[in-house]
């Protein structure tokens, strides 16, 4: 067990745990690595940089991007008054949406084995209320390696795999999109969208 301190963008400290197992350097065959994490201290984590203002910046016009809600299933639209696709309970996921098929929901669109892995197995999170939603496209910015992109406000260098995330963003300055056949906003207006939530950097 490896014990480390961890300092977040906020300036509070963290207590890191993991194990993990190596390849003997004597035996060159490659061995599997498996890491595991204290579910309270990567909540933790997310919490620390879910106060950092890129980072916040970033989940707000991703939210606006993707046109949701925090009680969207699959089909909601937004201004839409008696929506037959909003959800009141989120004491856990809320399933399929229009269609029956997909199960995106929330304001970021979490899929429910999207929802299991990054709040179940990665948090210990069983809700999906607002403050979980917030915390698991925290673990997916992590989880596609841009949160350090994000933070040091290299917008542009982060598109790329996000787009690959969330349909509605484009992959960089003039790009398109991930996904042809969805809508997407224009990389200036999303970050313009970034700075007028309280984002830096370009």
């Amino acid at each position: 067990m490896t014990d480390t301190r961890i300092v977040a963008p906020s300036g509070k400290t963290l207590n890191y745990q993991a194990s993990r197992t190596t390849t003997p350097k004597k035996d060159n065959k490659a061995k599997a690595i498996h890491v595991t994490s204290d579910p309270k201290v990567r909540m933790a984590e997310n919490e620390a940089w879910l106060k950092n203002a890129n980072v916040s910046a970033f989940l707000k016009a991703v939210a606006e991007a993707e046109g949701g809600g925090y009680d969207f299933k699959y089909g909601a639209v937004r201004g839409k008054r008696n929506d037959p696709w909003r959800f009141t309970d989120m004491s856990t996921h809320p399933g399929p949406g229009s269609g029956g098929q997909s199960t995106a929901a929330g304001m970021y669109q979490i899929t429910i084995d999207t929802w299991r892995d990054h709040a179940g197995k990665n948090m210990g999170l069983t809700d999906f209320t607002p403050r979980t939603q917030d915390l698991i496209a925290v673990d997916l910015l992590r989880h596609l390696g841009i949160i350090d992109k994000i933070n040091a406000g290299d917008i542009a260098g982060a598109m790329p795999r996000a787009a690959g995330r969330w349909a509605a963003l484009p992959e960089g300055p003039g790009r398109r999109n991930h996904y042809p056949k969805q809508p997407y906003v224009v990389y200036e207006k999303f970050l313009a969208m970034y700075k007028a939530a309280g984002g830096t950097g370009k």
